[in-house]
């Protein structure tokens, strides 16, 4: 007990939750962090988005007790849906802990998830970001771990090439298909809806890139993460639940829009050559051309 009260005051943690319609899913979210957070400060903020299904009334009623339970709790609601990198860096403006976790309202935490992660950094003082292992509510090992994505990932994608050879590292190599997600090791980009960073990573790296409105930006921010010397390390001695994709599932045809825009501005962010400028003006062509059958293909799914 005496070690639980220690880390509380020399271990702080700032934590930031992008809200919009999680009314099912937010509270289960916050139960499970104040139980993995007992034994440290903590700043939580929720950000939400504007949200229409009952949140916002739900977090009101339950801000008073939520207080309690965290060091520091804070509440911000934005008038109209300013997108979701941008309501990130909302609250990576007010994040001074030791360590910063952005955090999806999908996902329930064990009550060991933060000290588990907390002894990855120790392993190593360049280690910058962690995640956990991500599970479906069944108990099913989630994929969360990929590649940076290159050009030549979505012809592959594209062409059908990527699902005929699923688990070839040169087909899949953006999808890392050929990872069983049961080993800890570094990877280039876990999946944003759990990254925990030491602060000096976001001090150095900066906030997530607003040119990515929804998608996009923890790739770009993990990028960039790498190339100021830090380490990723995906930590397969923990795990959370993820209801994967709960907000997105909800405006499917939107999203989708929304991430062939960010693909192809994450493509042209890194572009330095003519040449890479042509090759990603084709690509955007050619997502553009599929564009509107997904839409098609995603509403009909969605409506029936």
């Amino acid at each position: 007990m005496q070690e639980k009260v220690k880390n509380r005051y020399r271990v702080s943690i700032s934590v930031i939750i992008v809200t919009f319609n999680n009314v099912r899913t937010i509270l289960p979210c916050l139960v499970s962090l104040q139980k993995a957070l007992f034994q440290y400060q903590s700043q939580v903020f929720i950000i939400d988005n504007a949200s229409s299904d009952g949140t916002i009334s739900v977090l009101g009623q339950k801000q008073k007790s939520l207080t309690k339970y965290f060091s520091e709790f804070s509440l911000r609601l934005n008038n109209t849906n300013l997108g979701f990198t941008l309501a990130v860096n909302q609250g990576l403006k007010l994040a001074s802990g030791d360590f910063v976790l952005l955090l999806n309202p999908d996902v329930v935490l064990q009550n060991d998830t933060i000290e588990r992660l907390l002894t990855c950094f120790s392993q190593e003082n360049k280690i910058g970001v962690v995640a956990p292992q991500l599970r479906f509510s069944d108990g099913r090992i989630q994929p969360s771990c990929r590649n940076f994505p290159r050009k030549r990932d979505v012809i592959l994608e594209l062409s059908g090439l990527a699902k005929l050879f699923p688990s070839s590292p040169v087909f899949n190599h953006w999808r890392m298909s050929d990872f069983d997600h049961q080993e800890t090791k570094d990877v280039e980009q876990p999946q944003g809806a759990f990254l925990l960073a030491r602060q000096e990573v976001l001090q150095q790296v900066g906030f997530l890139d607003e040119r990515f409105p929804m998608f996009f930006s923890d790739v770009d921010w993990c990028r960039r993460i790498i190339a100021k010397g830090w380490r990723i390390r995906f930590c397969s001695g923990t795990f959370v639940m993820h209801l994967q994709g709960h907000s997105v599932f909800q405006r499917r045809g939107e999203m989708i829009v929304s991430s062939h825009r960010s693909y192809v501005a994450y493509f042209k962010k890194y572009d330095e050559t003519f040449l890479e400028q042509v090759s990603s003006l084709f690509i955007a062509l050619v997502l553009y051309i599929i564009l509107l059958p997904r839409i098609m293909i995603a509403v009909f799914f969605q409506d029936n």
